[in-house]
């Protein structure tokens, strides 16, 4: 599985503009600083308008402890990275100690350089180091081919997870503990959970997607929603996703709804017919309205179901 959007993303962009003939916004501020979640837990989260420039929508968490700062996920780039480290400043003094990634993702991995430099250790599932050695650099290579200028990625550089785990992770901050948990494959096969049990916060990653359509084309989907249904079960009180606002159960209850209905739609027209455009405008009228990262329908059309 390839755990970046390389192969397929520029695939997307063109399939986009041939279904709709619209083209992705581009300079679009992700906005400054963070939102509150709980005590010492802030979130980037609900980023409007997602663009390349604003890592594609993509959230990122800051856990505070009285030892120091855990970060989940990096953003797309440097410069994002910068801009947020400058958020998380201004509500802490603290040393960034670790670094979460979520997945391999280039939006949620692409500004680990940034937090390297500040001496964090960076955390990944083992699936995760693996992809991002494999895929990472031809990634950035590439980046601009999908919308990245080379202004906005000035300074970025791939730097790799230095602590891998399998199952389940703990990270104690003194008086905060932080719980990672890979349920199995879903989004990716990289895929992890950090949850935090006193506060009952969990940051999920692109396991959940809340008002952004997500990105399916590799996922495993049986895993996705064994995994949702996970979330459902666990004492929970705000749920940061991947992408999208700080959201709760019944939006975890929608993202399996949309799971299931893409995919028995999208199986059921690509069974008789293998023209894109006309898949996703039937998709769509069964899909319930997301409003961010539209092109993302075509293109999981076009991967998962007709393999062109």
């Amino acid at each position: 599985m390839n755990s970046f959007l390389v192969k397929y993303f520029v695939k997307a962009l063109a399939v986009f503009v041939a279904v709709t003939g619209v083209m992705m916004p581009h300079h679009v501020s992700a906005g400054e600083g963070l939102i509150k979640v709980a005590d010492n837990v802030y979130a980037r989260a609900d980023v409007k308008k997602a663009s390349p420039s604003n890592s594609f929508g993509a959230n990122a968490g800051v856990i505070i402890g009285r030892d120091g700062i855990v970060v989940v996920d990096t953003l797309v780039s440097a410069k994002e990275a910068a801009r947020f480290i400058k958020d998380i400043r201004a509500v802490s003094d603290k040393p960034i100690k670790y670094v979460i990634n979520t997945h391999s993702h280039l939006d949620h991995t692409f500004g680990n350089g940034e937090f390297a430099k500040l001496g964090a250790v960076i955390v990944s599932h083992v699936n995760g180091k693996k992809n991002m050695q494999a895929a990472g650099d031809e990634a950035l290579k590439k980046a601009t081919a999908y919308g990245l200028t080379a202004e906005e990625l000035e300074g970025t550089r791939i730097t790799y997870p230095s602590i891998t785990f399998s199952e389940k992770m703990q990270i104690d901050l003194g008086d905060q503990v932080v719980e990672l948990i890979h349920a199995g494959p879903s989004h990716t096969d990289d895929s992890i959970m950090v949850y935090l049990p006193d506060s009952k916060i969990i940051f999920s990653g692109d396991i959940l997607f809340t008002n952004y359509h997500p990105n399916i084309a590799d996922g495993d989907l049986q895993g996705w929603i064994r995994t949702l249904d996970l979330i459902s079960s666990m004492d929970v009180a705000a749920i940061i996703p991947g992408h999208g606002p700080v959201s709760g159960k019944k939006d975890v209850a929608d993202m399996k709804n949309y799971i299931i209905v893409f995919d028995r739609k999208a199986r059921e027209l690509a069974a008789s017919s293998d023209d894109v455009q006309h898949i996703t405008a039937e998709v769509k009228k069964a899909l319930p309205a997301r409003e961010e990262l539209e092109f993302l329908v075509p293109m999981n059309i076009q991967k998962r179901y007709l393999k062109k």
